[in-house]
């Protein structure tokens, strides 16, 4: 009897543990079900999110190609507007520039040479505008001088081109450029010569045609009320590293910066050789003219870039019984300025004259380079 007493005491105490395990599984099974709950919803909630901004950042990629493709149609029709309007903008706003100049010789000591005030620009698609002012000290006399004012062609078919104002000749090759583009402190002597002050310059009109080929064939002609003028230039090049010019001019005035009878013939060449066509590192310049009147005379000059600053030439010039041999170096810091050492050994009938010049030639603001 007591031992079925304790079996069923037994079976009581089994019983009543399992059915309290059993509610604690219940229970633990209940919590883990809310805590899934939660994360899913925590889940959703965040992929929802995510597709919210994902549109939202749809929505501003193509907003902002938009913008794009309008701010690059804005830029374009800009970018259009400034190239048509190159012309008149330049108009507004012309190139300046100013040539200073000075030199010192045993002869008459320290001289102020010619100053130049130009300024030049687009008129229009049509036409380009140069003008030149020049300062001089002339006897201790300050003379201004209006050097150039002219107009030029600049869309004309078929190769010609208009000039008209006042300029300088192309009669010869010097004679085109201004004195601070040459290469010794003077101009040759036929220049002097012939030609008043060492230039020819017209008020006129000058046309000129450039044949559509490969090697430079050029004709032109100027008339003023006292003079005209033929012009005819062929060259070409020589490989990459040569290059030549042959010129030849008739000029018939009756005006006084003509010198001689009146006629006068001139034949001009230039030869230019640069390594490959580079001329910053060295290069080489040979040119000679000849001028035939009731005179003749000629020039001959040699110029050789030996440092990419440094330069040294040789001339000889006669006209006559006039002979004239000049020797220079020069020294260049910047494309803006240049120094000039030459000695002239000048001989006239059965004179000598040694001269010796130090020059210094200084450019202020824009100046744009000169033909050949």
């Amino acid at each position: 009897m007591r031992v079925t007493s304790i079996f069923v005491s037994l079976f009581i105490f089994g019983t009543s543990t399992t059915v309290v395990h059993a509610q604690d599984l219940a229970g633990e099974v209940a919590e883990l079900r809310a805590l899934l709950n939660e994360v899913q919803q925590d889940y959703e909630a965040r992929i929802s999110d995510l597709e919210i901004r994902l549109a939202r950042a749809e929505q501003a990629a193509a907003s902002a190609k938009g913008d794009a493709a309008e701010a690059f149609e804005i830029a374009e029709e800009t970018a259009i507007a400034q190239s048509s309007g190159a012309s008149a903008a330049s108009t507004f706003n012309p190139s300046i520039g100013a040539i200073l100049s000075g030199q010192y010789s045993n002869g008459d000591g320290f001289e102020l040479g010619e100053a130049e005030i130009n300024m030049k620009a687009d008129v229009d698609d049509k036409f380009f505008g140069n003008l030149t002012v020049a300062v001089a000290d002339e006897d201790g006399e300050v003379e201004v001088e209006l050097e150039e004012a002219w107009l030029q062609t600049t869309s004309l078919p078929g190769g010609v081109t208009l000039r008209g104002g006042r300029f300088f000749s192309g009669a010869g090759y010097l004679n085109e450029f201004h004195f601070h583009t040459d290469d010794f402190v003077d101009r040759p002597l036929p220049y002097e010569v012939f030609f008043d002050e060492g230039r020819y310059g017209v008020d006129g009109l000058q046309a000129r045609w450039v044949a559509p080929t490969d090697m430079l064939f050029e004709l032109g002609g100027e008339t003023s009320s006292g003079a005209d003028t033929l012009l005819a230039t062929i060259g070409g090049d020589v490989g990459t590293s040569h290059s030549w010019q042959v010129g030849y001019s008739f000029v018939k005035s009756d005006e006084e910066a003509l010198i001689g009878d009146g006629e006068l013939n001139l034949i001009d060449f230039v030869w230019k050789w640069a390594p490959d066509g580079n001329s910053a590192q060295r290069n080489f310049k040979l040119q000679g003219e000849y001028f035939s009147s009731d005179l003749s005379g000629w020039y001959l000059q040699g110029v050789w870039q030996f440092m990419p600053q440094w330069r040294a030439g040789l001339r000889h010039d006669t006209v006559e019984d006039a002979d004239r041999d000049s020797v220079m170096v020069d020294w260049s810091p910047s494309e803006y300025s240049r120094l000039r050492l030459q000695y002239i050994n000048d001989r006239v009938l059965d004179e000598t004259d040694h001269q010796w010049f130090l020059q210094y030639i200084m450019s202020i603001g824009a100046h744009g380079a000169h033909q050949f």
